[in-house]
């Protein structure tokens, strides 16, 4: 078990009811210049053996003095398959070490 404390954020719903979420992994795409954020309900984020559904969104930072995120739902297939191939590399690095 990890003791490293994994970073969460809050995002609500249509219906303004906020769920928390656990941050997998954030990356950067230098050719397009967006940034991209993986995330896990935190309720489900613990290995008990289920799997879990990953959500992915394109992210903008609002201000340098804000810690407030603009998520951005992916809706190409190519961003989709970037995120997947990225989320595999992830998961393959993590099952080795």
């Amino acid at each position: 078990m990890s003791l490293e404390k994994k970073e969460r954020i809050i995002i609500p719903d249509e219906n303004g009811e906020e769920h928390l979420f656990e941050v997998l992994f954030t990356f950067d795409v230098d050719e397009t210049n967006h940034s991209y954020i993986a995330l896990v309900p935190a309720d489900k984020s613990e290995d008990d053996g289920e799997e879990v559904e990953v959500y992915a969104f394109r992210y903008e930072e609002q201000t340098k003095d804000d810690d407030d995120l603009s998520l951005i739902p992916i809706e190409s297939d190519e961003e989709w398959e970037m995120v997947e191939e990225m989320l595999h590399t992830l998961t393959e690095e993590e099952n080795e070490s």
